[in-house]
């Protein structure tokens, strides 16, 4: 039942966005030739239900334009497409309602699986809401034994498929990044904490790509020679917010970064193998280097 409430919310969400203004009527009509529907109408009672709980569980409003013809649309879809956890949840609907609506090709539909991790997910969104201390237990990759502690949970983030939350661990005065999948158990306790003020989650990974930060290592000015084809790669996909092309040639761009030089960095630009070059920094280069080095001798 749960389930088909939200397939229902999902529907109304990208229906409404997809078509930006649409009356009543119109939204019943597509309602009725819906698979959702069951052949049922949709009540006028039942859509302004639906249209209460999408505001309330997500944050997304359904307004009507009373003044021109009592057409129904998103509030601020701007704002909504250009940040945040709600641009993420209307790119989701569009993607399940399609999906959704295209059910006789389900074989043909092939999504990248996210590792398991995520039954842990609503508890710790819940905990952030209420802004409660979760005690976790975990199995780190780095250790062999299980550990059980208090964090406080900031926020969460998704990368590379797998799920994340940051938060300050009981004891320790920096974040600490925790991966949903390593986690093995997880209660969440009375305890209350206060998240400061002044915090942006956003902002504590300015300087890094993907989920590593690292307060020694400190931004600097990376240069990338990209070849051929793979620079319209970076251009469609920039790699990190600060990038710009500065300079452009038929065979190659050089693109610039002021980014930190963290593994996950280094893990992305080998991932590019032969289709990039590291200009600077030089212990970046040297580095980058080293490692070819060391999988060439692998071959042999």
């Amino acid at each position: 039942m749960a389930k088909d409430l939200f397939n229902k919310y999902i529907w109304l969400v990208d229906t409404i966005y997809r078509n930006k203004k649409l009356t009543l009527e119109e939204i019943s009509d597509k309602w009725q030739r819906s698979d959702i529907s069951n052949g049922k109408a949709l009540a006028m009672r039942t859509f302004h239900n639906h249209r209460n709980a999408i505001e309330r569980l997500f944050n997304i409003n359904i307004e009507c334009d009373k003044k021109n013809g009592y057409c129904y649309y998103i509030e601020n879809t701007e704002e909504i497409e250009n940040k945040g956890v709600r641009s993420w949840l209307l790119s989701t609907f569009s993607i399940n309602n399609l999906v959704n609506e295209s059910v006789k090709l389900k074989d043909r539909i092939l999504f990248e699986n996210i590792p398991s991790g995520q039954q842990f997910l609503s508890t710790i969104i819940n905990a952030m809401k209420d802004n409660l201390v979760i005690e976790l237990t975990y199995k780190s990759f780095w250790k062999n034994e299980e550990s059980t502690f208090q964090v406080q949970p900031y926020f969460v983030k998704v990368f590379k498929q797998r799920w994340y939350f940051i938060g300050k661990s009981i004891g320790y005065d920096s974040l600490r990044t925790y991966s949903l999948d390593r986690i093995v158990n997880i209660e969440t306790t009375k305890n209350k904490f206060s998240m400061p003020k002044e915090f942006d989650c956003e902002d504590f990974f300015r300087n890094s790509f993907g989920i590593i930060t690292d307060d020694s290592c400190k931004p600097e000015e990376v240069l990338i020679k990209v070849f051929g084809n793979q620079v319209n790669y970076f251009h469609s996909l920039p790699l990190h917010h600060s990038q710009e092309e500065i300079e452009k040639t038929a065979d190659y761009s050089i693109f610039k970064y002021k980014i930190s030089t963290t593994f996950d960095l280094k893990k992305e630009l080998l991932s590019q193998g032969a289709n990039i070059e590291v200009l600077k920094p030089l212990h970046l280069r040297e580095e980058m280097r080293d490692i070819a080095k060391q999988m060439v001798a692998l071959l042999h």
